[in-house]
């Protein structure tokens, strides 16, 4: 078992795709011939999600969900930390805070058309930092 913290640089409000960059941070994976890659984001403001890889409309489409969805113009109790601090906690609740994936032949065995998305639920989340931990 291989443990492992990956970086991901700030990024806007939006789903962003990452599967590249957790696969850079993790050169183990191409020695696991069946396993299990666990991914966990240490935020609770922004999530994980496995969806489409290739077309940028479909973040974008999720992002205009998510954000008509669960406005910020609300009266939410929770409001310290800014408008948009506990419309991300729901966002990040509802899309979720982990995954785990399939590796087989030293590779994750995803679908052609998917892709690990970071999803950003702040307009200035700043670093997140994803626990990595491959099983194999």
């Amino acid at each position: 078992m291989i443990r492992r913290r990956i970086e991901l640089q700030p990024r806007p409000r939006g789903f962003h795709l990452v599967t590249d960059e957790v696969i850079a941070a993790l050169p183990e994976l191409g020695e696991v011939e069946v396993g299990l890659l666990h991914l966990m984001i240490r935020h609770t403001s922004a999530s994980l999600t496995v969806n489409e890889n290739a077309s940028p409309d479909v973040r974008r489409d999720l992002r205009t969900w998510a954000d008509s969805a669960v406005p910020e113009d609300f009266d939410w109790a929770h409001a310290l930390e800014g408008p948009d601090d506990m419309p991300a906690h729901i966002k990040g609740t509802i899309t979720g805070f982990e995954l785990t994936l399939p590796v087989t032949s030293g590779a994750l065995d995803l679908g052609t058309w998917q892709g690990i998305y970071l999803c950003e639920h702040r307009d200035h989340g700043g670093v997140r930092t994803i626990t990595a931990t491959i099983h194999d």
